[in-house]
């Protein structure tokens, strides 16, 4: 997913956050966004209420956050970058904190023509290796 506009990446950094959230404590609140990705509370409710806006998310009333279909598609493609890059670097040798944090950083601005290459290429050297 290539964007020129930093504010994608903010939604797509939020949203994976988000699932990440959802998929380690069942339910996701304004307070753990802003644990995992390291930003103030009132930089959450902003975004927050982007992503409302957008339709990436609703809220009810206690305030706890839910994905909506749109937003999980969005959150659910970067996230499996983010877990297939992090793999591909570990396996290339990077420790495993870095390699997350470098698959952070170019989840979003590759391309999906290179993305599916780099899977491809993976899942081949994967293959050769357990032919061995």
């Amino acid at each position: 997913m290539k964007h020129d506009n930093s504010s994608d990446k903010t939604i797509e950094d939020y949203l994976e956050a988000m699932l990440m959230i959802k998929e380690k404590k069942g339910y996701i609140r304004s307070i753990d966004v802003a644990a995992q990705l390291g930003v103030t509370k009132p930089s959450v409710t902003y975004t927050t209420k982007r992503l409302k806006e957008r339709g990436y998310i609703t809220m009810d009333a206690e305030n706890l956050i839910t994905i909506t279909e749109e937003g999980m598609k969005i959150a659910s493609s970067i996230y499996h970058r983010h877990k297939m890059l992090t793999q591909l670097f570990i396996a290339l040798g990077v420790n495993e904190e870095v390699a997350r944090e470098d698959a952070c950083k170019v989840e979003h601005d590759l391309s999906q023509e290179t993305f599916d290459a780099l899977c491809r290429h993976a899942e081949q050297y994967a293959s050769t290796i357990h032919e061995d």
